[in-house]
């Protein structure tokens, strides 16, 4: 089977006053064209490291990071990444953030416009465009933050704990919404959360980090049918298995 993306034997080490830290370790993970692969693990497992090397903003110390054949050895338009933190551009309004990765390759003022427009409804934002971020709820933000990572067209789609920072109601409306979107556009999605039951409900797999140094010690599917309930018996099923396995790697810690 061809993968989307494959990690060999990633292994990530930093160099501190205390020493060296060893946060990832023998990485290796295969992830499908078009798979919704949601990681879940302890905090300081490095998630967000993993995520960072993918997107090519961080280097492994050794192995591999191959993306449709290539290896990834820095950013890339191919990847598009979506924080915690909606990081975006302030003075800029909405539909200008949307343009930004058009802008930076150079793409003519007409296409960005009409691309950006295109994704900006298609997150369901349209008449905001001229909007500041300061003017926007903390899920409008997400949604424009999601518009500018889908606006290049990447092979991937990064997303580091997207709705961390939302109240619980916006949460499972923006899930939804991304649902919908990811069936619409077929992009390969990594999604990082610390949500077991949101993993439960986006992922088609889940993969499972131990304690540091990171490693996937479990990769589990969800083969429930879409779309899906949160509270049905299959959900509850994979949800205490994925809690139990999270758990031993919990009680590592200790």
């Amino acid at each position: 089977m061809n993968h989307k993306l494959e990690l060999r034997n990633v292994m990530r080490v930093f160099n501190s006053e205390e020493g060296v830290i060893k946060a990832l370790e023998d990485i290796n993970l295969n992830v499908k064209p078009t798979e919704f692969l949601c990681i879940i693990g302890p905090s300081g497992c490095g998630k967000t490291t993993l995520l960072r090397m993918i997107a090519g903003l961080d280097q492994p110390s050794s192995g591999e990071i191959v993306l449709d054949g290539k290896e990834v050895k820095e950013p890339s338009p191919d990847r598009g990444m979506v924080f915690q933190e909606f990081s975006l551009f302030p003075w800029r309004t909405v539909i200008k953030n949307v343009t930004f990765g058009l802008e930076t390759q150079g793409r003519d003022k007409e296409e960005q416009y009409r691309i950006a427009t295109e994704y900006i409804e298609l997150v369901g934002l349209k008449g905001f465009e001229n909007c500041y971020p300061y003017e926007l709820s903390g899920g409008m933000k997400q949604r424009v933050a999601i518009a500018r990572a889908l606006a290049t067209e990447p092979a991937i789609l990064l997303m580091d704990e997207p709705f961390g920072s939302v109240d619980a109601q916006t949460r499972n409306v923006l899930q939804e919404e991304l649902l919908e979107i990811w069936k619409r556009t077929k992009k390969t999605v990594l999604f990082v959360t610390h949500s077991v039951d949101e993993a439960v409900y986006l992922a088609d797999r889940v993969a499972v980090m131990s304690s540091r140094p990171g490693r996937v010690v479990d990769c589990m599917d969800v083969t429930i049918a879409r779309p899906r309930k949160r509270t049905s018996i299959e959900a509850n099923e994979i949800r205490e298995m994925l809690l139990m396995r999270l758990g031993l790697e919990y009680q590592k810690i200790r």
